[in-house]
């Protein structure tokens, strides 16, 4: 692969966002919610944890999937959406708020959360976030959006080759079994080709 300027924005007809909505509550300064969009729908697929515990969003990425197609991903930092009661259900909602406000199928957006485990959430921070990064959504918006999707276990990371982009994101801690490993075990990954 090659890795290009401009990111995900790179390729024609992609846009992305970063905003502050107040899911990492103690981080006032920092993304926390990020938006891609294509212009159009993309022939999308996944790449998803073998664990048998997977976050919320994985299980609506694949739902999403199924006819193979995709057009903006919306991705959340500081929760990350998994072992939540009602975690599916926010990232269906998740999903409507950016099918409304970019005016799209619900069911062509991708959630994918990465943050604390086992946490609750609420949709009031998505419901502030989602319309505001949807307004900032610009072409060269490289930058916020990474901004929006760092944390101390992952971050998107946008590769271009020919006419397709990569965008994936990666958790990842060291293993329990094996404190004194230093190398990292992938606990989710999710990737959508665009």
């Amino acid at each position: 692969y090659k890795e290009v300027e401009g990111g995900i924005c790179a390729p024609k007809g992609f846009a992305a966002a970063g905003v502050h909505c107040g899911i990492r509550a103690n981080h006032s300064e920092k993304y926390d919610l990020a938006l891609i969009k294509a212009d159009v729908r993309c022939a999308a697929a996944g790449v998803y944890t073998t664990n048998k515990v997977c976050g919320a969003p994985i299980k609506v990425d694949r739902a999403h999937l199924t006819d193979g197609y995709a057009q903006a991903i919306v991705v959340n930092s500081g929760n990350a959406n998994t072992c939540a009661a009602n975690g599916v259900a926010l990232a269906e909602e998740c999903c409507e708020l950016v099918g409304k406000a970019l005016n799209i199928d619900a069911k062509d957006v991708l959630p994918s959360s990465t943050g604390v485990i086992g946490q609750p959430m609420v949709i009031d921070p998505f419901a502030r976030g989602i319309p505001a990064a949807a307004a900032k959504l610009a072409a060269d918006a490289q930058r916020p959006r990474a901004k929006g999707s760092m944390t101390i276990g992952g971050a998107i990371t946008p590769v271009a080759e020919g006419r397709t982009t990569l965008a994936a994101k990666f958790s990842a801690l060291p293993p329990r079994s094996h404190p004194s490993s230093a190398r990292p075990t992938p606990l989710a990954a999710q990737a959508v080709a665009l």
